[in-house]
């Protein structure tokens, strides 16, 4: 069974993101985060401020019933016309004894309707609502919770017991309400706070998206000066800018534009020596296939000699071209452990075939191993080009030395040596020694590998030396 493989989207035909649009959505999406946190807290903020109203109007209507005259009859001090039928018996005020003012206002969040309960020395003298015998005979004085059950409905109701004596006459008050009303007022505090947020919710999001579009001219300008800027001619960007964070990007920009300066100064030498190494032999091979071709016949197998040589290091420079084109295209390959001294073997003893037929010694000074993280194909293509080229460009008779060391600091050096000549001399000669491109070629391997290339004199009795040197290599392991 075949599986319908994803189609792959083409990155080039993705529409770009904008990038005010993305700050703009940020910016809203904290926006509605401190919104909803602050109905969190106008909530809980309007919940407590609730509680504390209701407490304090139950303490009101409390005091105010116990503020009544204990001397007077009760009926009398609250203007309502009560008849009691039996002195034991507690009286409940009828609903159409309520005040009228009560009835043409019912309550509401901020007014709720109160459920009283008053006793005269130990005796009930007034239940608002008939709830007296769901009630206990003793509360406590202050605030509390009680449950009760009205119409079928069992909740709790917040409570305030007060209490006054006068006269040897005690006067116990219960003022009650049911909590629906205290979390209406919250609900209705909270509301008073939110809407007004809510309603310029919309339009703090017309400014963000106004202040973002602003904030990012700037940003717009500074890409347009980017988009000029001359690289080949060394210009760069003003390093003065009006705000830090352009200032930090400029900087950026223009330490990018001078690496890129110097690499291309680097591309345009190497390109002059590989101008300049095509064009001596080929130069070469002109001259000599004429000259076979019309010289005396005993000049002809001369020149064709000379026609195969300078092909040979044509071919060679065509190769060293091929191997720098590959090493420029391995350097993201992942690392892995190098044996130096392996690979310094294996190089030495490939070569010992040219070195003889060339009339030249070579020998390796090597530990038993020494190991570090690179990439083997690399390390070995640059050391084959620093000991080809100590065997080429050397007279016969040189003595080419191949060395892996690493001294007690934890640098690792890994040097091809020669008494073939002055260093001095052979730098004075430039790129007529051949060796331009080859050298590119190891400095690139170099610098993708963690190390840096270093051509001096030498020790005695050596006249040059070429090394890759690793300054104090991490993962180090070898044996001596």
């Amino acid at each position: 069974m075949k599986l319908a493989s994803k189609p792959q989207v083409d990155p080039g035909k993705l529409q770009p993101r904008s990038l005010w649009r993305y700050l703009w959505a940020w910016a809203l999406g904290g926006v509605v985060a401190l919104w909803l946190l602050l109905a969190g807290l106008a909530y809980s903020t309007g919940y407590h401020e609730a509680e504390e109203i209701s407490d304090g109007l139950l303490v009101s209507a409390a005091q105010l019933l116990l503020s009544l005259p204990l001397d007077a009859p009760l009926s009398e001090a609250l203007k309502m016309p009560l008849t009691v039928s039996d002195a034991s018996k507690p009286f409940a005020a009828p609903q159409a004894a309520l005040p009228k003012a009560l009835a043409q206002h019912p309550p509401n969040a901020y007014a709720p309707e109160f459920h009283v309960l008053v006793w005269q020395d130990e005796r009930l003298v007034w239940d608002s609502h008939g709830v007296h015998a769901q009630w206990p005979t003793r509360l406590a004085l202050g605030h509390q919770t009680q449950g009760l059950t009205m119409q079928g409905v069992s909740q709790d109701w917040r409570v305030y017991v007060g209490e006054s004596t006068e006269g040897g006459s005690v006067r116990r008050v219960a003022v009650f309400m049911d909590p629906a009303r205290r979390e209406a007022l919250a609900a209705d505090i909270s509301e008073h706070i939110l809407l007004p947020a809510l309603v310029f919710l919309p339009l703090v999001a017309l400014m963000l998206a106004s202040a973002i579009r602003r904030g990012l001219l700037p940003l717009q300008r500074l890409s347009g000066k980017i988009a000029a800027l001359d690289v080949d001619s060394g210009q760069t960007l003003v390093p003065q800018q009006p705000y830090r964070e352009l200032g930090v990007t400029v900087q950026s920009i223009n330490a990018l534009v001078l690496r890129l300066q110097a690499q291309i100064g680097r591309e345009r030498r190497f390109a002059a020596d590989v101008a300049h190494e095509l064009r001596t032999p080929l130069t070469a091979l002109v001259l000599q296939a004429r000259l076979a071709r019309h010289g005396p016949a005993a000049e002809q197998a001369q020149a064709l000699q000379s026609v195969e040589q300078g092909a040979l290091r044509a071919g060679r420079i065509l190769s060293q071209l091929l191997d720098l084109a590959r090493a420029q295209s391995m350097t993201g390959d992942q690392s892995e452990p190098v044996d130096l001294c392996a690979l310094a073997l294996r190089v030495v003893s490939e070569h010992a075939a040219l070195a003889h037929e060339l009339g030249q010694d070579i020998a390796l000074e090597a530990p038993e191993s020494l190991a570090l993280p690179g990439q083997a194909t690399l390390l070995e293509l640059a050391l084959r080009n620093l000991v080809d080229n100590a065997l080429r460009h050397n007279p016969a008779g040189t003595y080419v030395e191949v060395r892996v060391a690493c001294d007690g600091a934890g640098q690792v050096t890994l040097s091809v040596s020669d008494d073939g000549g002055d260093f001095s001399a052979a730098c004075t000669s430039g790129s007529d020694t051949g060796l331009g491109i080859g050298l590119t070629l190891v400095e690139r391997i170099a610098q993708s590998q963690g190390a840096q290339l270093v051509s001096d004199a030498g020790a005695a009795p050596f006249g040059k030396r070429f090394a890759l040197v690793w300054p104090a290599a991490g993962h180090l392991s070898g044996k001596a």
